[in-house]
């Protein structure tokens, strides 16, 4: 569909971050990435569901441009944007969660946890893992505040499946949900194939929503 990224050499990031919308908006409009889908990983249980999610945790499965932004850039937002805090344990469903993709991941991931502890003083509840599985989550969940704006699902005529896998639908959740700035929207070239209606519609709700928090 127009507005989409040409493909290049990408890689793939997995973060447990609490509840999966607020990091499908966060990562989403982040430069950098190209796709976002949330899911179920981390844990035993076959073919996981939201109802029925066992020993899994609520993730945001990443796939990103290393030439554009870097593990450590998007390290840099998981550190700063948990839901339920850093510190303490909580259930694993929102349990706070790195699963890495490669050797060089997990020992960025390891130093980067080392320093988030000293410079916060504190012991982090975060837990690093090899990737093994991820299930992507049911199609309501997928870009879960894009799809409360039926207009723009509808105009833009997104699949479910479009939904997963789409760089416009990724950044266009973000958008919505006020998760950057006017400036950056205004100057995303992925958003420049919106028609003027369309365009308008998300510049509204960027400047309405900007700053009002993402979480659940």
């Amino acid at each position: 569909m127009p507005g989409e990224i040409e493909e290049t050499k990408t890689k793939r990031a997995t973060f447990g971050m609490g509840c999966f919308w607020a990091c499908d908006a966060l990562f989403g409009v982040t430069p950098g990435v190209i796709r976002t889908c949330v899911g179920y990983a981390g844990g035993t249980q076959p073919t996981p569901t939201y109802k029925k999610i066992g020993d899994h945790t609520e993730v945001i499965d990443i796939e990103y441009d290393p030439e554009a932004v870097s593990f450590n850039q998007l390290l840099t937002l998981f550190w700063n944007n948990h839901e339920y805090g850093l510190t303490r344990k909580i259930k694993t469903q929102y349990a706070s969660l790195i699963l890495y993709h490669d050797d060089e991941q997990m020992s960025i991931a390891e130093k980067s946890r080392d320093h988030e502890q000293r410079e916060r003083g504190e012991v982090l509840a975060t837990t690093i893992r090899k990737f093994e599985n991820f299930y992507p989550a049911e199609d309501y969940h997928q870009k879960y505040r894009l799809q409360l704006h039926s207009f723009l699902v509808d105009s833009l005529g997104l699949t479910s499946s479009e939904l997963r896998t789409s760089s416009l639908a990724a950044r266009l959740n973000g958008y919505v949900a006020g998760a950057a700035s006017i400036e950056q929207f205004e100057n995303d070239p992925l958003c420049q194939s919106l028609n003027e209606k369309q365009y308008q519609y998300v510049k509204k709700h960027v400047i309405e929503n900007q700053g009002n928090g993402l979480y659940c």
